[in-house]
């Protein structure tokens, strides 16, 4: 039985909603569970398949989850060091990040490569790369990852390339690792110092987290703890658009401002008004958006890979022309297709979109190809004239909870339908 969302398009934006904690901080925090020697309990937990598929692979470890209300209460003490199957790292990119927290607390793991949204390579090289310069032992064979990190010492490590998940699953592994491991050239994301606010909550000393360098000094055990994952700021900036692409005013209760300020900068060049008031923020869209001349995907602060498919909607109903380029992933412009068929201006060439803005989109059938270029097309959807179903909402699903309640408490037509 399949999934999709109806939409009916043409109506503002009107109202106030809450932001839901992030995916991308909950999923290595989840990992990082596998650290500690207690119970955990974290706060604001979102019922998404990613983070979903993160605690089946946590109960093959021996380490339990259940929910009370939005709390997730987990227990790790009587954690196991068990292979990580290809059916359960097929479904979630994620999954890489247990690999740190097991050589971490057991000093070995064998655990089958990610899988996560086709939006073009994303290699684990520099995680590999990462470990073994701290004294890991790896061996890449039949699909799966096989390391020993029993001779293994704290170090310093220098990233080629400031990633997340490489800055994340070295600040794991580093917190069990006696001595000193200072990373280098690291991502600034805040997901990386909600990792790092998190371990140093279950007893960690992990500090400089939203700098380039990370200083983890390692201790022999973690425990358990309380702690609230902050808020999604993709979540948050794919409101954002959406409120600019389809006019209207609404609250964002729980929006950090600071977590997207460049997202904030192109909005009030598109002539939207912004008012920060320190957990929320309000937007107010009233007439036709302009064009922004030229856009890039960059890593944190500048503006994000994970918004570059709601803001080509954006721009693909503005006045003017944008040049929207893509540095992080080579398939993440597969949502332009798609609005081309609602009457979108897109041409695509290698890694850069030229974007002519027309005046009306008009709703067809379209196909989500990755998780935010789904969310994109509901945006989309809910600014075309007539109706559009969204196919292939399972993507939507993974980090976007109930989205199509959050937009139609805003005063947007969407519903969710089962076809046999």
């Amino acid at each position: 039985m399949e999934e999709r969302l109806i939409i009916n398009g043409g109506k503002k934006l009107i109202g106030e909603v809450k932001i839901d904690a992030s995916k991308n901080a909950f999923l290595p925090i989840l990992a990082a569970c596998v650290l500690c020697n207690g119970e955990i309990c974290l706060e604001n937990y979102v019922d998404l398949t990613d983070l979903g598929v993160m605690r089946e692979i946590l109960q093959s470890l021996n380490i339990t989850s259940k929910l009370d209300g939005k709390r997730l209460i987990l227990d790790a003490r009587d954690a196991k060091n068990e292979r990580i199957s290809h059916e359960l790292t097929m479904k979630v990119r994620a999954s890489i990040f247990v690999l740190g927290a097991l050589l971490g607390r057991f000093r070995s793991a064998v655990i089958a490569y990610p899988g996560g949204c086709n939006i073009g390579s994303r290699p684990i090289d520099l995680h590999i790369k990462g470990f073994k310069a701290l004294g890991v032992k790896i061996v890449e064979r039949h699909g799966y990852i096989y390391c020993n990190a029993q001779n293994a010492k704290a170090g310093e490590v220098f990233l080629d390339f400031p990633s997340v998940g490489a800055t994340e699953s070295l600040m794991m592994f580093a917190s069990l690792l006696e001595g000193e491991t200072v990373l280098k050239n690291v991502a600034k994301e805040p997901e990386v110092v909600d990792l790092q606010d998190f371990l140093c909550a279950m007893g960690a000393d992990v500090s400089g987290a939203g700098s380039d360098v990370i200083v983890v000094r390692g201790k022999k055990h973690l425990d358990g703890g309380n702690f609230a994952v902050m808020p999604d700021r993709i979540v948050t900036g794919t409101h954002l658009l959406a409120v600019a692409t389809c006019g209207g005013d609404v609250m964002l209760d729980g929006a950090i401002s600071r977590h997207n300020e460049s997202l904030l900068a192109f909005l009030k060049q598109s002539a939207c008004q912004i008012e920060d008031f320190g957990d929320k923020i309000r937007v107010k869209a009233g007439k036709r958006p302009f064009s922004i001349d030229k856009i890039q995907t960059l890593p944190y602060p500048h503006f994000p890979t994970d918004l570059q498919s709601p803001m080509m909607v954006l721009q693909s109903v503005s006045q003017g022309v944008c040049l929207l380029q893509e540095n992080l992933f080579e398939n993440r412009f597969g949502v332009a297709t798609e609005l081309c068929k609602m009457g979108a201006d897109v041409v695509v060439k290698d890694r850069t979109a030229c974007i002519v803005g027309v005046e009306k989109l008009y709703g067809a059938d379209v196909f989500a190809c990755d998780l935010r270029a789904g969310a994109a097309l509901v945006v989309a959807g809910m600014k075309a004239e007539g109706y559009t179903t969204v196919h292939n909402i399972a993507y939507i699903d993974r980090g976007y909870e109930k989205l199509e309640e959050k937009f139609s408490q805003l005063g947007a037509d969407v519903k969710r339908v089962k076809i046999e």
